[in-house]
């Protein structure tokens, strides 16, 4: 038997890493990315795509992805392999990143045998290597065919001053949060340490500051934060925060409404919002606002 020889990607070789033949019902080649694209803008990178060969034939494959500043990868979203599972095992556990994994589903992927069994190889791989699964999010994407959601008009909007009031408004909303991610980095890193992640990330964020808003009701007390924003590919829901005092008033939808707004006032073609699935509260305010689920997502950390 040929000896797995597993390496990153050499310049000029992307025609190697696109060889592996792949049913792309799973993963983010079933969004029909070009992989030639993102590797033009600098978001995947040759030294970032690492492929295991059996002889000149490829037989696993992943692509981290990273902003075009990034020095390294944000995120492992393209991995997929053949017949020979622990190859993409192998793979996994030889490359030197410890980026989480973002496996990209369609719609009720459980629904669909062959799409499940797909998903369930790819996490069973990522498992072997060391990987746990974190948390299942909802993908949600708006078109101006849709329409616009009425704004509630309960809140005042407000443009965010500076890092450090956003900053405190993100540690409040973050007490008795929802979200997984928010939840495991509190655990692992303590709660500044979360609050100031989510900071970078909004700021890391291709879009204009002035797009920032801290909402309040007619007395002046502070509900949270709505965050429009982009990322390099699409205009994006960046964050709703709500304060602990205020929930309960459905203000998450109010929020997303008004980002909505704003974004949609540029002139997009689409925005783009997630939620964890286990968060209701904010999947109920996407559909109530008008966003189809376009993907589901899981998110596999080391």
């Amino acid at each position: 038997m040929t000896d797995l020889v597993i390496r990153p990607l050499r310049a000029g070789e992307h025609d190697l890493f696109l060889s592996l033949p792949d049913s792309a019902l799973v993963g983010i080649a079933s969004t029909g990315r070009d992989y030639r694209t993102f590797l033009a803008a600098r978001q995947y990178r040759p030294e970032w795509t690492w492929v295991a060969l059996e002889g000149d034939r490829v037989v696993a494959r992943a692509a981290w992805w990273g902003g075009p500043d990034d020095a390294e990868p944000l995120t492992l979203d393209w991995f997929d392999f053949g017949q020979d599972h622990e190859a993409g095992t192998g793979l996994l556990r030889a490359a030197p990143f410890t980026a989480e994994y973002c496996l990209v589903l369609p719609p009720a992927w459980r629904e669909d045998p062959v799409v499940r069994a797909e998903a369930e190889a790819r996490v069973a791989a990522a498992e072997r290597a060391g990987m746990r699964p974190l948390v299942e999010r909802i993908r949600y994407t708006w078109t101006p065919e849709l329409g616009l959601p009425e704004r509630p008009a309960r809140l005042e909007y407000r443009p965010c001053p500076d890092d450090e009031v956003v900053l405190d408004v993100i540690r409040r909303f973050h007490v008795g949060s929802l979200d997984a991610h928010v939840i495991d980095q509190t655990a692992r890193e303590g709660a500044e340490a979360a609050a100031k992640e989510d900071l970078d990330i909004l700021n890391w964020f291709p879009a204009p500051r002035e797009w920032w808003r801290l909402a309040y009701t007619p007395a002046g007390e502070l509900v949270g934060l709505t965050v429009p924003s982009r990322n390099h590919s699409s205009p994006v829901i960046g964050i709703i925060g709500v304060v602990p005092e205020q929930r309960g008033h459905g203000y998450g939808y109010d929020l997303l409404v008004e980002a909505t707004h704003l974004l949609a006032a540029e002139g997009v073609t689409e925005i783009v919002g997630e939620t964890d699935a286990t968060n209701g509260p904010m999947a109920a305010a996407f559909a109530k606002a008008g966003y189809p689920v376009s993907q589901e997502r899981i998110f596999m950390a080391w």
